[in-house]
């Protein structure tokens, strides 16, 4: 598949399964992901995190389990699914941070006081689906991962991206970082 077509797929999952509602959340899962490369952008962070941000909850769509069935109470594991799904395109430094996402809310909730008081209250309720606050050894095995400062700062952004009517760029804004990314 070339890079266009795997762009035009990317498109078509944001404008169809995106464009519902983010399981409890007052966006859609596509302005979520918008608005969370949105913040990357802000921030002046790597391309590569920029299409993490971007494409991090792309494993809702994708999987056995979908979204729904995770705020039924079954982890849909959406982390994974999500980037062996952009393996085919993209290489670890998008990829990882996105397997890494679910796991930095874990981490973060372990190791930072007041950060769980922070989390939406959908948000609350799938980190106990996902295993709940690291014990202080999986915390520990986490920071030591390569890609762990990245999906600390992708979790960041997830938490921050969701403001019903945020104006931010379209996905069509990110084709080209996309594309360039594709063909590393």
């Amino acid at each position: 598949m070339n890079t266009d077509a795997a762009v035009d797929e990317i498109q078509a999952l944001f404008e169809g399964e995106g464009a519902r509602d983010y399981l409890g959340e007052p966006v859609t899962q596509a302005e979520h992901m918008l608005q969370a490369a949105a913040l990357a952008v802000r921030d002046d962070a790597p391309e590569a995190l920029v299409a993490a941000a971007l494409l991090h909850d792309v494993g809702h769509f994708h999987g056995v389990l979908t979204g729904a069935d995770l705020m039924q109470g079954r982890d849909n594991r959406h982390s994974d699914t999500g980037a062996d799904w952009l393996a085919r395109w993209f290489g670890p430094a998008v990829c990882e941070p996105v397997r890494l996402h679910v796991a930095a809310k874990r981490y973060l909730c372990a190791v930072e006081p007041g950060y769980h008081d922070r989390l939406s209250d959908a948000s609350k309720f799938t980190l106990g689906v996902q295993g709940g606050p690291m014990t202080a050894q999986e915390a520990a095995r986490f920071a030591a991962l390569e890609y762990s400062g990245d999906a600390v700062r992708l979790r960041r952004w997830d938490e921050l991206a969701k403001e019903p009517g945020a104006g931010v760029a379209p996905l069509q804004w990110y084709r080209g970082l996309l594309v360039r990314l594709m063909s590393d």
